[in-house]
């Protein structure tokens, strides 16, 4: 996710999610004294930098933006807290089988869709199954759930979900947005209809979504089941939501600055000081938990099959001062393939990485690229060593092409020839399928370690079959085990040393080039209030309101 790819960069795999798990506030001179309390009533209108591209419906798109454009109008299962602790939400409680493999939740009674149709046992099953069904063609939630067997509706507030192994991570992945509960009506109308429009109990209900515009939705007045930990019960504050797309940073950073907006996503790193420094504006930012903004060279083919060749790319290259520089401190360069907030984080990575454009030549020098062409390109056998990158500019993100131009011009240094390989989404995702590329890069948004097995195990590779996330295209036998173990457990200290083992094999296998830790840097009108944040770093406005002229 999400990306963000989340693949490359939150389209559709996100086409395709220390600031870590706590927000922030930051602002000039303090405004006039907030309300004493929360205002009914008006319309928030938010300003995002991209949208899910052709497909709204979380269980068939990856992308971070689906979640966000339908946590408003789908609630969860459960929820999950900024500790990782798992809440009652559309289920009051849980148990768990003694082998991990069955779980049964008792599930809130009361509760309607906004269509008219009563949330039951049934609706439970007709989401899981939903998800699973292969006609879905889901890209994120199914793989999340690979091991699950069936539902079973045991009475009309009583569900029991099967894996066929222990599942560990499923509680979290129940928390997200990829897992909303979606109305069983709307479920029976065809896949493209559901991307046009997602039908939830949640405490907003979508007017309409249009394509590269935006999305509006209005109050849902019934709405009385918010998660344990909300701020408030009952309807949502707001009477209507709106979410603006406005992909130039300057146009969208104008419209927050001007009021046109009451808050914008991804203030650019640049100007976060400036917004900070303005006394009518604030700085809410989350640290996204799962995998970093990182390049993924193809382990299985091309110039980065050879290891020696990717330890000299990764070393070679001043990362952390380039990410520094671009990004003034808005993101941390990453130490690893997951970042601080991501439960099982191996914080013995930070300062391991070096900048060592010796070693890195004395690696290409044994790979046999000891030769250099006229244009100073290193050459083995009269061929070029060139990269080919897969980027799709439609998903460019957080200067992240200028980041790529950066690292293009260091790579240069040493000898690679890093050659920009311009695609639509559907060139790019055939490209991506096939294995036709020597590096991808994307950020993978994801509230568990679990995050890892999506990014590394053999089983994620992908191919027509199956649309992977191990875009390094790693197999590992020893690292699938090490995630097969981290399923069948719910220690937490068992699961953070098996994580542990899979960041220290990656990384020193040079399977992943960890380049920054994606903040979510929101900027709102401090006559703005009440935003929260989803598990996987998003923003939420149940609880939001807007002071009233």
């Amino acid at each position: 996710m999400s990306t963000n790819i989340r693949l490359a960069a939150g389209l559709s795999l996100s086409l395709l999610l220390t600031l870590a798990a706590c927000g922030t506030q930051g602002g000039g001179t303090s405004a006039a004294k907030a309300p004493a309390g929360p205002v009914k009533g008006g319309t928030l209108t938010f300003a995002v930098n991209t949208e899910p591209s052709t497909c709204l419906d979380p269980h068939q798109s990856p992308a971070d933006v689906a979640g966000l454009f339908t946590r408003p109008a789908l609630d969860s299962l459960v929820s999950l807290d900024t500790e990782g602790r798992i809440h009652p939400w559309l289920a009051t409680k849980w148990t768990v089988s003694p082998d991990q493999k069955t779980y049964t939740f008792t599930l809130r009674e009361g509760v309607k869709f906004s269509d008219g149709t009563p949330f039951d046992a049934e609706a439970v099953k007709a989401n899981l199954d939903h998800i699973v069904n292969p006609a879905t063609k889901s890209q994120l939630a199914a793989g999340y759930i690979e091991p699950y067997k069936g539902t079973e509706v045991v009475d009309a507030h009583t569900v029991k979900v099967s894996f066929s192994r222990p599942y560990s991570p499923f509680l979290s992945a129940l928390s997200t947005a990829y897992f909303g509960i979606e109305s069983p009506q709307s479920l029976k109308q065809p896949q493209d209809a559901l991307c046009k429009k997602v039908v939830g109990s949640g405490p907003f209900v979508i007017d309409e979504y249009v394509v590269q515009k935006g999305i509006t939705y209005h109050r849902n007045p019934g709405y009385n089941w918010a998660p344990e930990g909300a701020a408030h019960t009952g309807a949502a504050y707001l009477d209507k939501l709106e979410f603006k797309v406005v992909t130039e940073d300057s146009v969208r950073l104008g419209a927050l600055t001007s009021g046109q907006v009451d808050g914008i996503a991804s203030v650019p790193p640049v100007n976060v000081k400036q917004v900070k420094a303005d006394p009518r504006l604030t700085i809410l930012t989350r640290q996204a938990p799962g995998g970093n903004y990182s390049y993924y060279p193809n382990t299985a083919s091309g110039p980065f099959a050879d290891k020696r060749v990717r330890q000299a790319f990764r070393d070679g290259i001043d990362f952390a001062t380039i990410v520094n520089n671009l990004y003034f401190g808005a993101f941390q360069p990453a130490a690893g393939p997951i970042s601080p907030s991501t439960d099982g984080y191996d914080k013995t990575l930070e300062g391991k990485a070096k900048y060592d454009p010796a070693t890195a030549n004395r690696l290409l020098d044994e790979a046999g690229w000891s030769a250099k062409d006229a244009q100073g390109y290193r050459t083995k056998d009269g061929k070029r060593l060139t990269i080919r990158w897969g980027l799709i500019k439609a998903a460019i993100r957080e200067q992240r092409d200028t980041l790529a131009e950066q690292i293009q011009a260091e790579a240069k240094k040493i000898g690679f020839d890093v050659e920009f390989v311009a695609a639509t989404v559907n060139d790019w995702i055939a490209r991506y399928i096939k294995g036709d590329y020597d590096l991808m890069d994307f950020s993978w948004q994801r509230a568990d370690g679990d995050a890892l097995r999506n990014l590394f195990d053999s089983a994620n590779i992908p191919s027509p079959a199956k649309f992977g996330q191990n875009a390094a295209r790693l197999s590992d036998k020893e690292i699938d085990g090490w995630l097969s173990d981290a399923l069948d457990t719910t220690d937490q200290a068992e699961r953070a040393e098996l994580y542990a083992k899979v960041q220290q094999r990656v990384t020193g296998e040079a399977a992943v080039f960890p380049v920054y830790v994606f903040n979510y840097l929101l900027g709102a009108s401090k006559k703005t209030h009440g935003i929260g944040w989803e598990p996987q770093a998003y923003p939420t406005f149940y609880d939001a309101w807007v002071e009233q002229a």
